[in-house]
């Protein structure tokens, strides 16, 4: 948590690293509580620190769009990452996390490192048998029909728009074998299997890369975002609105994992209500940087170089994930109010 405050990328390749080296000496540690502990930076206080896209974004002019600087004019990191507020907040969900991480680590486990050994060669063995509920959209057709459908539907619309030839580029040509090749597997799970036979080191990138960008643009290039903001600010208050800028931003983070690149959609309505009830707007950046951390405890897409490096899957690590979430929510939600009641609301200042 701590290298994560410095990147969040360093800090996955880092804790990796690390899981790898300790359980090499200490085999009877659970693998799956050890490597959701390396985990915890970038799903609790990476944007917290140097990595905030929001604040580094907010604290450079160049880097503002005009009509949003004409709202928020420049907010120095000053009154962002380094408030006293911000940084006790980082202080203690790295503490809160390390002690969760410890007293929910089984003390006997046969999950250790050797239990997940890579099998060899890139055959796609046979799907097993359905074990739990939680699986049956792994062996269900009507979700891959479903997906394959619309994705063949939009490039329909993009042929029929653009001309067969006009249309095909490197985005188009991707997502047509993407869905070519989920239909015919007909199962989720066996496409899945396959793509990680053939791409062991890059398939969740592969897979999930292309949802995630059509989740982001269902939800930032439609009306629903703005929609739903304009809900959130008309039953608010000066006091209750830093809560529900978390909330807001904790929810569009379990859809749209951005790692700060929906500020830029989203800074303009949330900060312009912030100034019509006079909160600081640095601690609404702030706020929106710790909320925004939450989801990736369970949302698999940053844990792709970890687990890369680990040789695990996200659902081994996302059951200690969501016990950490539980916790972290709750001390955001408090801090997000009772420091709002610390600040002193400071109008922007334009640049010259």
């Amino acid at each position: 948590m701590t290298t994560s405050l410095m990147s969040w990328g360093f800090s996955l390749i880092f804790s990796g690293i690390l899981v790898r080296e300790i359980v090499r000496n200490l085999r009877d540690i659970d693998y799956r509580a050890i490597g959701a502990a390396a985990y915890l930076g970038t799903g609790s206080v990476w944007a917290l620190g140097l990595s905030s896209s929001a604040a580094l974004m907010m604290a450079t002019p160049s880097a503002i769009a005009p009509p949003l600087l004409k709202i928020s004019g420049v907010i120095p990191l000053s009154q962002t990452i380094y408030t006293w507020q911000s940084l006790t907040t980082a202080a203690i969900l790295i503490f809160s996390g390390v002690v969760v991480a410890y007293l929910s680590a089984p003390a006997r486990s046969a999950k250790t490192a050797e239990s997940f050994g890579v099998t060899k060669g890139l055959e796609v063995g046979k799907m097993d048998g359905q074990r739990t509920p939680a699986e049956w959209l792994e062996y269900a057709p009507a979700l891959s029909i479903i997906v394959g459908v619309m994705g063949l539907g939009y490039l329909a619309q993009v042929f029929a728009a653009r001309g067969p030839l006009a249309a095909v580029d490197l985005n188009t040509y991707n997502l047509l074998f993407l869905m070519v090749g989920l239909l015919l597997h007909w199962r989720p799970g066996s496409f899945t299997r396959a793509v990680h036979g053939a791409v062991p080191a890059t398939a969740g990138v592969l897979i999930q890369f292309p949802f995630y960008g059509g989740a982001l643009g269902i939800i930032t290039m439609s009306p629903m975002t703005r929609t739903l903001a304009h809900f959130f600010v008309h039953i608010s208050s000066r006091t209750s609105y830093p809560v529900v800028v978390a909330i807001y931003s904790f929810i569009l983070g379990m859809f749209v994992p951005s790692g700060g690149g929906k500020w830029v959609i989203e800074a303009p309505y949330v900060l312009q209500a912030a100034k019509d009830l006079h909160v600081s707007l640095g601690w609404i950046v702030q706020i929106y940087n710790a909320s925004e951390a939450l989801p990736n405890l369970i949302n698999p897409f940053w844990m792709l170089p970890l687990l890369g490096i680990l040789k695990a899957r996200a659902r081994d690590l996302v059951g200690y994930g969501l016990l950490q979430l539980m916790v972290n929510t709750l001390w955001v939600l408090f801090f997000a109010w009772f420091f709002a009641q610390t600040f002193s609301y400071t109008p922007p200042v334009l640049p010259p």
